[in-house]
């Protein structure tokens, strides 16, 4: 129960940092570098969702019935989606670097490594096989993490 709990916060986390960077004007910019980087952050959200399949997200960390997806970007690493949302709101801080930009970076970033570390255990519980697919593929950043 704490751990879904969690979940939430971190899913809180995520949002509010998504938004206080959208309402200040620092996640969108001209910079056609940063505009190449999210647009691949979106490809890559959307490529995760296709393979995930119609099981529906959830604002609690909850593992779904339907089986481990271990295709598509889930072949390299186990959070696509959660990789994704940074790499699209990190793009957008450094377009528009600022103190605050960064703190409401580093709130996504500890949200959703937050809700990984919830997730990973509860689909641990769930699907046994998920131990062997950690040893097989990195959590965000192929050869880092």
């Amino acid at each position: 129960m704490m751990l879904k709990a969690l979940s939430i916060i971190g899913y809180l986390g995520m949002v509010g940092g998504l938004l206080a960077l959208l309402l200040t004007g620092n996640l969108f910019t001209a910079s056609p570098l940063v505009i190449v980087v999210q647009v691949l952050a979106v490809s890559v959200f959307l490529w995760a969702r296709v393979a995930f399949g119609l099981r529906s997200y959830h604002v609690v960390a909850n593992p779904t019935a339907g089986g481990l997806v271990t295709h598509g970007p889930y072949r390299y690493i186990r959070h696509p989606i959660y990789t994704a949302m940074c790499l699209f709101t990190w793009a957008g801080i450094v377009g528009h670097w600022s103190w605050c930009a960064a703190l409401c970076g580093v709130l996504v970033l500890a949200s959703a490594l937050l809700r990984i570390y919830c997730e990973e255990i509860l689909v641990t519980v769930r699907y046994p096989e998920y131990a062997q697919y950690k040893t097989e593929t990195w959590r965000m950043v192929p050869f880092v993490f």
